[in-house]
């Protein structure tokens, strides 16, 4: 009997049609097909599948509309996803994601060389350790070093990638076989962001 009233106040909950927009920037061209996302800018081309969402994505007077009908809660929260993925690409053809990281080191001092013009950095002397990590960069993204001593950046328009190769350069540093509450050595992101407008995170 209790699982009758779950599934009419499931059924309840659902609503009848679920819609979201963002409006497109100037100078920005967005394409979709099949909801497969194509856009355009000033920094150069972006794509994202989107074939997997249950949702039907369209262009329409200078707008992305992402829209479902009879969906639940947990259907429409997706809704938000897919229209977030949409906004990130508008925005990275328009100003580069970036994520700052910083070296942190208590004995043996980290070495960090960029590589054949930023698309790949070598990181030495970790924990003293003779082995040299090399680190490719995914798509467009850039490593370069900042004026600050410790401290690498990484440049991208594809908020997805710049997020991923932060994450490949702080797991070649992952102390293995030790304790890692004391072991604080490696490579984290302390800021991010897009432009000037940087969010810390520490």
């Amino acid at each position: 009997m209790l699982f009758r009233s779950q599934q009419l106040l499931y059924d309840a909950m659902k609503l009848l049609k679920s819609q979201l927009s963002a409006p497109i920037p100037d100078g920005v061209t967005v394409t979709i097909k099949a909801r497969k996302v194509h856009v355009k800018g000033p920094l150069g081309e972006l794509k994202r599948d989107l074939s997997h969402c249950h949702a039907d994505i369209r262009v329409q007077d200078g707008k992305v509309i992402v829209e479902s009908w009879f969906t639940a809660t947990k259907q429409k929260s997706a809704l938000k996803s897919a229209l977030s993925a949409v906004v990130n690409l508008m925005n990275g053809v328009q100003t580069k994601f970036r994520k700052i990281m910083r070296l942190a080191y208590s004995h043996f001092p980290i070495n960090v060389t960029v590589e054949n013009g930023g698309k790949c950095c070598e990181i030495r002397n970790f924990l003293g350790e003779k082995i040299v990590r090399k680190i490719d960069m995914l798509g467009d993204c850039k490593v370069s070093k900042t004026d600050t001593k410790d401290e690498i950046q990484v440049d991208g328009t594809d908020v997805e990638l710049v997020g991923r190769s932060c994450a490949l350069i702080n797991q070649s540093c992952a102390v293995k076989k030790k304790d890692i509450r004391k072991f604080l050595d490696g490579i984290y992101v302390s800021a991010y962001g897009q432009g000037e407008e940087m969010k810390s995170k520490m």
